[in-house]
C-alpha cells in the first residue's frame, strides 16, 4: 500500500484543525491534513442546494472585520495574510417571553431595552456588572491566544505581553471560575439573569454556572465597547474555510479529502503517523495532531497504547445534547430589507435556558448578503443550538417512516418559532431540509452526534469556543509523566 511522509499529520479540517495546520504551513513545516467528508470544514462548513448557499454550523461572528482583534480566528488569518471581507451589522432579534423587539449590540442600547422591560433598578444592576466585568475584560484580552505556547519560545511570543499579564494579574484567577460566580454576586433581577444565561449558551451551549469567566469576558470586551458591530464573512462560513485553505496550501500544506483516517499508528509510545481507510499510510516525523472530538480520537489509538484509567477518565468526558436543524430556501419578495439577519427564540424561561428545543437560533445571512441565494430569494438556517437529545435518536434507521415522522414532529418547534419572524414562511418555502442529531453523527462523523462536552456537574468549565481551539490535541509521546493530550492553543 501507499505510503506518504510529512512533518505533521492534522486529523480533521475543522476551523480548529485548518487553523493549526495553516500556521504550521506558514512556520515551514510540511502539513498534511486529512478530512473524512468530501468538503473541509468540519461543522462551520457551507453547502449549496439549488443555488442557495447554506452554513452548516455557526452565523453569528465578532470580531473578524479589523484588526488587531480578540477573535483568534482572526489572529490566525493576519498570521497567515489572509483577507476575509466581512458585511458589518450591529441589530439583532429577540423573541422572547417579554415580547419580540430588535437590539443592538452595545450597552447603552441594551439599557434602554432594560429601562423599558424592567426599570432603572435593573439598569443600575447592569451597570455594576460592566464595571465588575471591565477589568476581567482587559485580563482576557491581555495576551492572544496565538502567543500561548508550551516550549522555549514562550519567551518570545508571550514575553512581549508580559507588563499586561502583570497588569492584570490580580484578575486572572477569577477567569478560571465560572461566569455564573461572577454574576450571582451582582445580578439579582431575573430578567437580567435569564437574558445572561441565554447569552452564555448561545456561546458556550451551557448556562452561566458551567460557561467560562474568561469567555464571558472577552464577550463582554468585544461586544459591549464603543462602536461595536457583528460581521457575517461574504460568502458565509465557507468563506472562512476557503480562507484558511488558501494559507495552508499558500505555504505548501496539503488537504486531502476524502480520507478518513483508520487508526493513529504508535510505535513505542511514540505517535508516528495515520492509516487510512483506503490502506494509504502517511508517516509524521514530528506530531499527529487531531482536531477530532476527545471521545473520537481515543478510538483511533490502539487499545493498549494507553493505560486503561485514562482511557475512561476521557471517555467520561460529559456531552452536550445535540441539533435540529432547518434548512429553508425561500421566496423573498415582500420581506423588508430591515429585517434583522439574525433572531434568538426563547420560549419559556422558566424551563431552563438548556431545556429540550426551549431556544431556537434563526439566521438569514442573505440580507445582509444577496450572493447567497437567487434573485429575490433568501436562504434561512433554523437550529436548536446543543438542546435536542440523543436518546430520541439513537437506533433509528434513517430510511425508516418512523424516523421521516419524528423529523417532522421535532422540527416543529422551529417553524412556529420562524413563524414569529415571518409569519407566512411554510407558504414561501421552495428548498426545505432538515437535520437530525443522526445527521450530525454521519456527516460530522462525530461520537452520537455530539460536538463539544456538556455540563461537568460544577468538575470543569468547558466552553464552545475554547473546546474549537483545545479539541487540537497533538500526540506525539505517551509517557505516564505527560498529558497525552496537550492543548495547542492555535
Amino acid at each position: 500500500m501507499e505510503t506518504e511522509q510529512t512533518d505533521i499529520v492534522v486529523i480533521g479540517s475543522g476551523i480548529g484543525g485548518l487553523s493549526c495546520a495553516a500556521l504550521l504551513a506558514r512556520y515551514g513545516f510540511d502539513v498534511i491534513v486529512c478530512e473524512s467528508h468530501a468538503i473541509a470544514g468540519g461543522a462551520a462548513h457551507a453547502f449549496d442546494r439549488n443555488g442557495y448557499i447554506f452554513d452548516s454550523g455557526p452565523s453569528l461572528y465578532s470580531g473578524l472585520s479589523y484588526s488587531p482583534s480578540p477573535n483568534p480566528l482572526r489572529q490566525i488569518l493576519d498570521a497567515i495574510d489572509e483577507k476575509l471581507p466581512c458585511v458589518t451589522y450591529d441589530t439583532w432579534g429577540c423573541c422572547l417571553p417579554e415580547g419580540d423587539f430588535d437590539t443592538a449590540v452595545g450597552a447603552e442600547d441594551f439599557c434602554e431595552v432594560l429601562k423599558r422591560l424592567r426599570g432603572d433598578s435593573a439598569v443600575a444592576e447592569w451597570r455594576k456588572l460592566q464595571q465588575v466585568m471591565e477589568p476581567l475584560a482587559s485580563a482576557a484580552i491581555a495576551i492572544p491566544p496565538a502567543a500561548i505556547r508550551f516550549d522555549l519560545g514562550a519567551l518570545i511570543t508571550v514575553g512581549q505581553f508580559a507588563p499586561s499579564i502583570l497588569w492584570n494579574s490580580a484578575n486572572v484567577l477569577k477567569l478560571t471560575g465560572s461566569f455564573g460566580q461572577i454574576m450571582d454576586e451582582v445580578i439579582r433581577d431575573p430578567f437580567i439573569r435569564n437574558w445572561l444565561d441565554l447569552l452564555c449558551f448561545l456561546l458556550s451551549g451551557l448556562p452561566a454556572d458551567a460557561t467560562s469567566a474568561a469567555e464571558m469576558a472577552f464577550m463582554f470586551a468585544d461586544w459591549y465597547r464603543p462602536g461595536v458591530v457583528l460581521d457575517y464573512p461574504i460568502g458565509g462560513s465557507g468563506a472562512m474555510v476557503d480562507a484558511l485553505v488558501r494559507g495552508l496550501q499558500r505555504y505548501g500544506g496539503q488537504l486531502i479529502l476524502n480520507a478518513h483516517v483508520q487508526e493513529i499508528l504508535v510505535e513505542k509510545e511514540r505517535a508516528m503517523g495515520v492509516r487510512l481507510r483506503n490502506g494509504k499510510t502517511i508517516k509524521a516525523r514530528r506530531a499527529v495532531v487531531s482536531n477530532a472530538s476527545v471521545w473520537d480520537t481515543l478510538k483511533l489509538l490502539p487499545e493498549n497504547t494507553i493505560p486503561k484509567q485514562y482511557r475512561e477518565q476521557q471517555q467520561a468526558t460529559p456531552e452536550c445534547d445535540s441539533f435540529m436543524h432547518l434548512h429553508l430556501g425561500i421566496d423573498g419578495q415582500g420581506i423588508s430589507s430591515d429585517l434583522a439577519c439574525h433572531h434568538i427564540v426563547v420560549n419559556d424561561w422558566g424551563k431552563g435556558i438548556t431545556a429540550p428545543q426551549n431556544v431556537i437560533a434563526v439566521s438569514i445571512p442573505s440580507l445582509l448578503d444577496p450572493s447567497l441565494a437567487p434573485p429575490d430569494k433568501h436562504v434561512i438556517h433554523v437550529y436548536t443550538p446543543a438542546n435536542e437529545p440523543y436518546a430520541l435518536w439513537q437506533g433509528m434507521d434513517r430510511r425508516s417512516e418512523e424516523y421521516a415522522q419524528q423529523k417532522q414532529t421535532r422540527a416543529e418547534v422551529m417553524w412556529q418559532g420562524l413563524e414569529r419572524i415571518i409569519p407566512d414562511i411554510r407558504d414561501r418555502t421552495e428548498v426545505t431540509m432538515v437535520g437530525t442529531p443522526l445527521t450530525h453523527e454521519r456527516f460530522f462523523t462525530t461520537t452520537s452526534g455530539f460536538l463539544w462536552p456538556g455540563n461537568s456537574r460544577g468538575k470543569r468549565v468547558f466552553s464552545r469556543i475554547e473546546y474549537a481551539i483545545t479539541r487540537i490535541v497533538v500526540l506525539w509521546r505517551f509517557d505516564v509523566s505527560w498529558d497525552w493530550f496537550t492543548c495547542c492553543r492555535c
